[in-house]
């Protein structure tokens, strides 16, 4: 029997960028390049998803413009999904839109609801080049347009609006690592 490794435990924990930093409001470069240093970045950002707490993680969430995230996230029915994509492209949403509590390692501390579509489905590739399409449900589908929307230069924060967006503002400004 083979045992595979978990997923950055070989990593070291990088700093998160947090909002306000450009990084995290640009898109994000293609991966071009599929070697050891793209597979140090995955390990890298799975330890650093783990340190803190999240579900999924962005590589400009740690200060690389790549077109890359790492998830760990159950979906609705607590069914477990764990894997990396590099560069994704979310090509379908479906089901219907819900709003939802929805949180971001970039913004500690804070919440927000936010709509998302509950079906959703991603293509892109493994660190390794191979194809790779994941398809989520309920709270996964939330993970990953949150995640594809990093990439594109996006926090959940700017998909809410009216009386709620104006109170995660306030939260923002107030925010002890916000300046």
């Amino acid at each position: 029997m083979r045992h595979r490794s978990i997923p950055g435990a070989h990593g070291r924990v990088r700093p998160l960028t947090l909002l306000g930093d450009p990084v995290l409001h640009a898109r994000c470069e293609d991966v071009t390049g599929f070697g050891p240093e793209l597979a140090r970045l995955v390990e890298d950002m799975f330890a650093t998803m783990y340190a803190a707490g999240g579900v999924g993680l962005a590589a400009n969430q740690v200060g690389e413009s790549l077109r890359v995230f790492v998830y760990d996230c159950p979906d609705d029915d607590d069914v477990r999904h764990l894997g990396h994509v590099v560069n994704p492209r979310l090509v379908g949403t479906d089901g219907v839109v819900l709003r939802g509590p929805e949180g971001c390692l970039s913004l500690p501390g804070l919440e927000a609801g936010t709509e998302r579509y509950d079906e959703a489905v991603v293509e892109g590739f493994t660190a390794a080049g191979e194809p790779v399409t994941v398809r989520g449900t309920g709270f996964f589908a939330r993970c990953l347009q949150h995640e594809a929307d990093h990439l594109d230069g996006r926090v959940y924060a700017d998909r809410v609006t009216g009386l709620r967006g104006r109170r995660l503002s306030r939260q923002v400004r107030r925010a002890a690592w916000s300046g």
